[in-house]
């Protein structure tokens, strides 16, 4: 069960004006699921994505990054689940291209304006034929009101769909703001093993559309883990229509900040949902680390702690062991960390200082925070005014189980 998180009620998501979804049960991989999405997008749109850094990247990431730089307006993206298309060389280039043209022939578009997904099982064939037979379906099922039945969709080991939406007014016009997500397992920035979508009706042009989804990346899906494993086709990718009529094209432009704070408060809820979710999760962890020098060894410090095994099984059992925390900032990579000038937290306990344990820490105040569902670890470098935060979870049983039984 994800700690502390529900899938919004359907009515919750509300629909954005130029977005239409629809989804298909097309047996990518197993029988009786809905696995494949369709989305249409109205012409008018501008859309930017940010994609995994693996250099295995799987096939429809490597187009995906073709088309955003052709320069071609993007009308349709199309998603399956089951089989990743990852680790197939060129037939799998070649299968990505076929959902493509068979997304653009089905909806009178070129093969180039579609924008295509994988997410599953890596170095196995994408079924591109069921894919294709699937199709006429979802287009069937393309409604704007859709964005609840496409977050089950996109959904591989997820125990819950993960979605979110906000409004905002802004001279007096009201913007719509609606995302998903999935990811459960294999997750590490940049990106996580993770899919994300958010679409607003918001018009946005493209220079200031491709800086923000790498800042809201940077402070939402860069900044979870659940295992350090960084997958094959993560992927998140914002579209914004102008249907709302407020059209924004330097961030200076009134009305703007607001939106763009509601466009990276989805991505943060979408983004802690999939470690919430974590495979096997049974806590929440902030890992909240202040005073660097700057924001990259903050999270240095913070992903150390938050890929850590021996820390996320100490959580897991409610344990603490926090020499484990120590030991992990300790290695984090600062060469010239002064670990005199270091203090820890557990929630309002303080737990080391001075090079140590702190005077006043009592092993019962650890292990009462430690038993929460959510739990904040804070470190203070002690060495500036910077500061970052890394969203991650415990280590259970049920992680092994999972990832052992994956693939049948």
């Amino acid at each position: 069960m994800p700690v502390n998180y529900a899938t919004p009620a359907a009515d919750q998501l509300f629909p954005v004006a130029g977005v239409r979804l629809g989804v298909a049960e097309a047996e990518i991989r197993k029988k009786n699921r809905r696995d494949l999405t369709l989305v249409a997008l109205d012409a008018g749109c501008t859309v930017a994505g940010v994609f995994t850094l693996n250099r295995f990247c799987a096939a429809p990431v490597q187009l995906c990054r073709k088309h955003l730089a052709g320069g071609q307006e993007i009308r349709a993206l199309v998603v399956n689940t089951g089989i990743a298309n990852a680790g197939t060389g060129e037939p799998g280039r070649q299968t990505a291209q076929a959902s493509c043209n068979a997304v653009g022939e089905l909806l009178g578009i070129a093969a180039d304006q579609v924008l295509p997904f994988s997410t599953g099982v890596i170095l196995e064939p994408l079924p591109v034929d069921r894919l294709k037979a699937g199709l006429p379906a979802a287009q069937a099922d393309l409604k704007a009101d859709n964005w609840h039945a496409a977050a089950h969709a996109i959904m591989t080991t997820d125990t819950v769909a993960k979605a979110a939406s906000r409004r905002v007014t802004v001279g007096g016009k009201t913007i719509t703001v609606s995302g998903i997500s999935k990811g459960a397992g294999m997750i590490k920035p940049n990106m996580a093993t993770m899919l994300g979508f958010l679409a607003t009706d918001a018009g946005i042009a493209q220079p200031l559309l491709d800086s923000l989804v790498k800042e809201a990346a940077d402070s939402s899906f860069n900044c979870i883990t659940v295992d350090g494993d960084t997958s094959t086709n993560d992927s998140y990718v914002m579209v914004a229509t102008g249907q709302s009529g407020a059209r924004f094209a330097a961030e200076s432009d009134a009305g703007w900040a607001e939106v763009k704070a509601a466009i990276v408060a989805v991505s943060v809820e979408l983004a802690q949902a999939i470690v919430r979710d974590g495979e096997g999760a049974t806590k929440f962890i902030t890992v909240a680390v202040q005073g660097g020098r700057n924001v990259e060894e903050c999270r240095q410090v913070g992903y150390a702690i938050g890929h850590s095994p021996l820390v996320k099984t100490a959580f897991f059992a409610s344990d603490p062991n926090l020499g484990r925390i120590l030991a992990a900032v300790g290695y984090a990579g600062i060469a010239d960390l002064d670990v005199d000038a270091v203090k820890v937290w557990l929630d309002d306990v303080l737990v080391a200082e001075n090079g140590g344990r702190a005077a006043a820490y009592q092993e019962a105040d650890g292990a009462r925070v430690m038993a929460q569902a959510e739990i904040t670890v804070r470190v203070d470098l002690g060495r500036g005014e910077a500061r970052a935060s890394v969203y991650t979870c415990d280590f259970s049983y049920d992680y092994v189980k999972i990832n052992a039984d994956y693939r049948s």
